[in-house]
């Protein structure tokens, strides 16, 4: 199979129609097929790249997700298993600003020890895949610091509700609850 280029002033669609006449205008035998232009050509080319990228942003946005959903559902249960001590606190004084920070000091300690886990689990794999493929530079730090800083985020506004809803606690239905 040949492949050529052809280089035109001419609109690449009014070129197309030309190829073909011109080549049989040559060579009545020559097969002329899959004529395209060179834009055509590369989306053609990078068309599978593409959806892979799009089709793994999709997971990863999914798993974000999900993490989120997961960690305000752990988040929320703590909080009402705690609903007692919660009443008991705000009973003896404690202000509503201190009980969002201690339930948001608990996520960000779940959040330090998970992204500490997770970051570091990244970078064995990326060793891994990289001493595997060729050419592939795993441990970029931006895309990680990037990645650790929106996880911590969604952490974040995952526990926000939960620690919200802590915070606005009846003590004596609290300390009333079984």
């Amino acid at each position: 199979m040949l492949t050529d280029y052809i280089r035109t002033s001419l609109p690449p669609e009014q070129m197309l129609a030309a190829v073909p006449k011109a080549v049989a205008a040559i060579d009545p035998n020559l097969p002329v097929k899959d004529v395209r232009t060179l834009p055509q050509q590369v989306r053609e080319n990078v068309f599978l790249d593409r959806f892979i990228s799009v089709l793994s942003a999709a997971f990863a946005g999914l798993a974000t997700l999900l993490a989120a959903v997961g960690l305000y559902g752990v988040l929320a249960y703590t909080v009402a298993q705690r609903t007692r001590e919660i009443g008991l606190r705000m009973a003896l004084g404690a202000a509503p600003g201190r009980v969002r920070a201690m339930i948001l000091g608990q996520l960000g300690m779940m959040t330090a020890i998970g992204g500490t886990i997770g970051l570091a689990a990244a970078v064995g794999l990326a060793r891994l895949a990289q001493s595997m493929l060729y050419e592939l530079h795993g441990s970029d730090p931006i895309v990680l610091s990037v990645a650790a800083v929106t996880l911590s985020l969604v952490a974040l506004g995952a526990g926000f509700i939960p620690a919200h809803r802590a915070s606005r606690v009846d003590p004596m239905r609290a300390l009333r609850y079984e």
